[in-house]
C-alpha cells in the first residue's frame, strides 16, 4: 500500500494539481475541501504528507496545523503549507516542513513530491515558490 497524502484545499483547481503531482509521485491521495471535515478525518488516519491550505471554510488551516503538531500519532507527518499570503507563510515557517507560496508551478511541485517518500518530519520550514513566479 502506498503512503497517503492528504490534500486539504478548498480550491478545486489547486487541489487537482496537488492530487495529480502526488499521485505521479506514487502516493495514494485524499482531497478534503473543508477544514471541519479535515479535522474529523485527521483523527481517523495517519497520512505521510499533509498539504494544508491556510484559508479554509469551517476550520482555519492554522487550527489544523496546531492539531497536527499536537497529535502524537501525526508526529512524523510531513506538512506542506500552501498559501498565497507571504505573511502567513512567515508566521508558520517553524511549524511546517515546507511552505509553498502560491502560485507554485507544476514542475516545482513535481520535483518536491518526488522527494517526499524518503523525507521525515524535521520542521525545517523550507519555502518554495513565489508570487507571480
Amino acid at each position: 500500500m502506498a503512503d497517503l497524502a492528504l490534500i486539504i484545499e478548498d480550491d478545486e483547481d489547486i487541489s487537482e494539481i496537488f492530487d495529480q503531482a502526488l499521485r505521479n509521485a506514487g502516493f495514494d491521495t485524499e482531497v478534503i475541501p473543508d477544514g471541519g471535515q479535515a479535522r474529523l478525518r485527521l483523527a481517523e488516519i495517519i497520512p505521510h504528507v499533509v498539504v494544508l491550505d491556510m484559508h479554509l471554510p469551517g476550520v482555519a488551516g492554522e487550527d489544523l496545523l496546531k492539531q497536527i503538531r499536537s497529535d502524537r500519532r501525526l508526529s512524523r507527518a510531513i506538512v506542506l503549507i500552501a498559501t498565497a499570503d507571504a505573511r502567513m507563510a512567515d508566521l508558520h515557517i517553524g511549524s511546517a516542513d515546507f511552505v509553498l507560496i502560491k502560485p507554485i508551478s507544476f514542475n516545482q511541485l513535481r520535483d518536491l513530491t518526488g522527494r517526499l517518500h524518503g523525507y521525515h518530519h524535521e520542521s525545517t520550514g523550507k519555502i518554495i515558490g513565489s508570487q507571480g513566479g
